[in-house]
């Protein structure tokens, strides 16, 4: 637990020269020049030069003496060097350790996804991804679109997908893929020989829907401009809706990707509905502030070239 209290340790003084500097300086103390020590850091000898003239003012107190033959610590320096050296050591401790949280994190990937994305393109896109993440763990919560974003906003998910009509508050968004919404109705329902439906009609009728918090329940809301009458039934999954369709006379929006079969078969009948787009895209989720990395962002650009 971090203390916060007034009895904390105190910030960092400013005369506390930056690691760099401290460990350009012990460099030189190794290699016996300041010329040495800027080839070992990738940097010019002028550059070198600056930077230890900078933090000799910064202390207040000559750190190298300079001679035609190189560069020998003065005592102070040579004090300097001992304490330098054990930040250094130390900062080398803990960039290993971020070395070695990040190995963790790319072992390990938690997703969550609404429905139909879950069911429909997440098997493909998760075969794509062990292809180039072998031994990342994957794991996978299936939830509407309103929970996917809870899962994301508390941490509980590294990447999010849904079918949600735009941008969320709090959370960056992209388009991976497109979708359509259709209507279906059964074979012998009163619309499966109608050319096309109106707006109106549409939203006058009670249908076969998913929950409130799904994706395409909000979708369709936002195409048709507000939300339909009471739904006839209100059911957890896209399967449950189409058999209560099939089973039935009540009509349902459900996203292409679910109906194929049905509407390749014959099961189901799409009923066009007229100067209404029922388009939609598909969307990336994560949390404000951060970029998706890893495995996450290897998911994120799979993702986007197969919905392209």
């Amino acid at each position: 637990m971090i203390s916060t209290t007034a009895s904390s340790t105190p910030p960092l003084s400013p005369r506390v020269p930056d690691l760099p500097t401290l460990d350009l300086l012990v460099s030189v103390a190794r290699l016996g020049s300041i010329g040495r020590a800027a080839s070992a850091h990738g940097i010019s000898q002028p550059s070198a030069s600056r930077r230890i003239r900078t933090m000799e003012r910064l202390v207040g107190v000559p750190l190298i003496t300079r001679t035609p033959r190189g560069s020998r610590l003065t005592q102070d320096g040579t004090l300097m060097v001992e304490w330098a050296s054990a930040v250094v050591d130390a900062a080398r401790v803990l960039d290993s350790g971020i070395d070695a949280l990040r190995e963790t994190r790319d072992r390990r990937l938690k997703i969550a996804a609404s429905l139909t994305i879950a069911e429909y393109l997440m098997p493909g896109w998760l075969v794509a991804l062990k292809e180039t993440n072998r031994d990342t763990a994957v794991s996978l919560a299936v939830a509407n679109s309103a929970v996917v974003h809870e899962l994301i906003r508390d941490e509980q998910a590294d990447l999010g997908f849904v079918e949600g009509p735009g941008p969320v508050k709090g959370l960056r968004s992209a388009v991976v893929a497109r979708d359509e919404l259709v209507l279906v109705v059964a074979p012998k329902h009163r619309w499966a020989r109608r050319q096309t439906l109106s707006p109106g009609e549409l939203r006058e009728t009670a249908l076969i829907c998913r929950e409130e918090g799904s994706g395409t329940r909000a979708a369709l809301a936002a195409a048709l401009g507000s939300e339909p009458v009471a739904p006839l039934l209100e059911l957890a999954s896209t399967t449950a809706v189409k058999a209560a369709v099939l089973a039935g006379d009540g009509a349902a929006v459900l996203s292409s990707l679910a109906v194929a079969d049905e509407l390749a078969s014959g099961r189901l009948v799409r009923v066009p509905v007229a100067e209404v787009d029922l388009g939609r895209g598909l969307r990336a989720v994560w949390r404000t502030g951060t970029r998706p990395a890893g495995p996450a962002a290897d998911l994120l650009a799979l993702a986007r070239r197969r919905g392209s």
